[in-house]
């Protein structure tokens, strides 16, 4: 009789769980049972891993084997847990010692012929391994650079099961016929994103600074012609991370306004790389060969998309949303007034909270989902109605249906919205000049979330539109009479007291630009132009002044 065990992660959204493979050769007629509420592919893995072991040439043990995976609670899925499993019959076969490999975490998936093939979610499966205390982990060869990341953390990245036996023994290490010879593409590469996990969805490469003499090789700001509003309301919510809504007829530049975002946040920081890789890894879309996320994601789902789609969803455990593949970035949903009410009035929790909770019988999943939401829609549904002498046919009942398809608990959790006008032929033909290019906005957001993050240092707060209401009411106060107006319009009805809180968050972002210390009657004024959408000459008499 021959017993072993290995370790494995189990993965629950992008949460992970150390599970113990175990491994028991009993005499009897031979057999192979796997226990432990595996899901259907890995329930494959007896196929996978008995045709890997032959085929690595070690010998398959014709006794009884039962392998058994703790705890057994856990919902597993996926074929992550083969290399494991196989590691664990090797060592109750006695072809490798079992007290190498018994804390010893494996994750990846095996071909027919011994070959590793990378998974998904390499990257949080190895945090979870060490917050438990492993520090030796065996991935896929393709997903060791994404291993890495995780710190104290020793990785070997294996290309085929006949290489891990050679290791774990001391033996002689194959060579290994290099994947690219002769200019063959490596089929490995296939397992690491997978088609249609995304969602619209795309990761920031480069970066606002191109080369001395060179093109930019992202969407510049200076492309869009006019829009000067909506160029600063595009700059205010990059610096405090405030959520916009723009509002105009077809062709005015509302998508290029949003797609251009990105590049005027700055970097994301270790912390949030870490987080947005995992939640990319999770869902498939990271691209190989960049193993860390270094740019905010950005994620642009297309209007007919589903409520399971937005927030996360799907048959057995949950997978990740487009609200949580543009974590610390940009969810960009144009064409607002197309979407179903009821997958956007999904959209309120996260918005409040920065994070989105789906419960499903097979479990509860807790996903990332801080993101800057950016909407676009037209006034109607020909786009016309704002238009003087442009013809709107649509009638009055009409245009209400289809702007209150935009339901007011979703714009109450909107700090910026901005009419967008139409581009006039001086702006559209350059004669007004170009306007202040993504370098150097990106250096003011910079310099302002720099004043931010200094003020909200040693706060669980980051971000201007993080901080709570109450806080900013008594903690940080505005200059005396700041709020004079605010409060009036709080007593006519115009705001709420949800809307005054994003109001004074607006404010502190706007004096962060103008480098105040605090926000001053002229602060409050814009955020409150920014808000009710009203025109009250604050945004030029900003422009007029230092």
């Amino acid at each position: 009789m021959g017993f072993a065990r290995a370790c494995s992660v189990a993965l629950v959204g992008v949460d992970g769980v150390v599970v113990e493979v175990q491994a028991d050769l009993e005499p009897g007629l031979a057999a192979f049972t796997l226990v432990g509420l595996p899901d259907k592919t890995l329930t494959e893995s007896r196929d996978r891993v008995r045709a890997a072991i032959v085929n690595s040439g070690a010998a398959w043990p014709q006794k009884k084997l039962t392998v058994g995976l703790s705890p057994a609670s856990v919902p597993k899925s996926g074929a992550g847990f083969d290399l494991a499993v196989a590691a664990a019959v090797l060592g109750a076969a006695e072809v490798v010692d079992p007290a190498v490999i018994a804390d010893l975490v494996l994750i990846g998936e095996l071909g027919l012929d011994g070959r590793v093939r990378p998974v998904r979610g390499v990257l949080p499966a190895v945090l979870a391994a060490a917050d438990a205390g492993y520090r030796n982990v065996v991935v896929p060869q393709q997903c060791a650079a994404e291993a890495m990341l995780v710190p104290d953390v020793s990785v070997l990245g294996v290309r085929s099961l006949r290489r891990l036996i050679a290791v774990l023994t001391d033996g002689e290490v194959p060579e290994e016929e290099p994947p690219d010879q002769a200019g063959r593409p490596d089929p490995m590469l296939a397992g690491l994103v997978v088609p249609g996990a995304g969602i619209g969805t795309g990761i920031s490469r480069g970066g606002p600074r191109a080369g001395e003499g060179e093109p930019p090789d992202f969407p510049d700001l200076s492309d869009v012609a006019g829009q000067h509003g909506a160029r600063r309301a595009l700059e205010v919510a990059a610096s405090g991370g405030h959520h916009l809504f723009l509002s105009g007829p077809p062709g005015a530049g509302k998508t290029m306004l949003a797609e251009r975002i990105p590049w005027i946040l700055p970097p994301l920081c270790r912390q949030d790389s870490l987080e947005v890789t995992a939640v990319h890894s999770v869902a498939g879309v990271l691209p190989p060969g960049e193993p860390l996320v270094a740019r905010p994601p950005y994620c642009a789902p297309h209007h007919s998309a589903t409520m399971q789609s937005l927030v996360g969803g799907g048959a057995g455990v949950p997978r990740p949303g487009a609200v949580s593949l543009a974590h610390r970035g940009v969810l960009f949903l144009d064409e607002a007034a197309e979407f179903s009410t009821k997958a956007l009035d999904a959209l309120r929790q996260p918005l409040e909270s920065g994070h989105v909770v789906i419960a499903r019988a097979a479990g509860v999943v807790r996903l990332p989902a801080r993101f800057l939401m950016v909407l676009a829609a037209n006034p109607c549904p020909c786009g016309r109605h704002t238009l003087l002498g442009a013809g709107c046919e649509c009638p009055a009942s009409v245009i209400r249906r289809y702007q209150a398809r935009l339901s007011g608990p979703l714009l109450d959790r909107v700090d910026l919205r901005v009419e967008v006008e139409p581009v006039t032929r001086s702006d559209l033909l350059g004669r007004g000049g170009r306007g202040e290019t993504t370098a150097v906005v990106a250096d003011r957001v910079r310099e302002a979330r720099d004043r931010s993050a200094a003020r909200l240092a040693d706060t669980p707060w980051r971000l201007n539109a993080e901080v709570p209401g109450h806080e900013l009411r008594t903690r940080w106060q505005a200059a005396p009479g700041a709020l004079a107006q605010a409060e009036r319009d709080l007593e006519r009805g115009l705001l709420t007291a949800r809307g005054l809180d994003r109001v004074l968050r607006v404010a502190w972002t706007v004096a962060d630009l103008r480098g105040r210390d605090r926000p001053e009657a002229l602060d409050v004024a814009v955020a409150l132009e920014l808000r009710t959408g009203i025109a009250r000459g604050a945004a030029l008499a900003m422009e007029a002044r230092p």
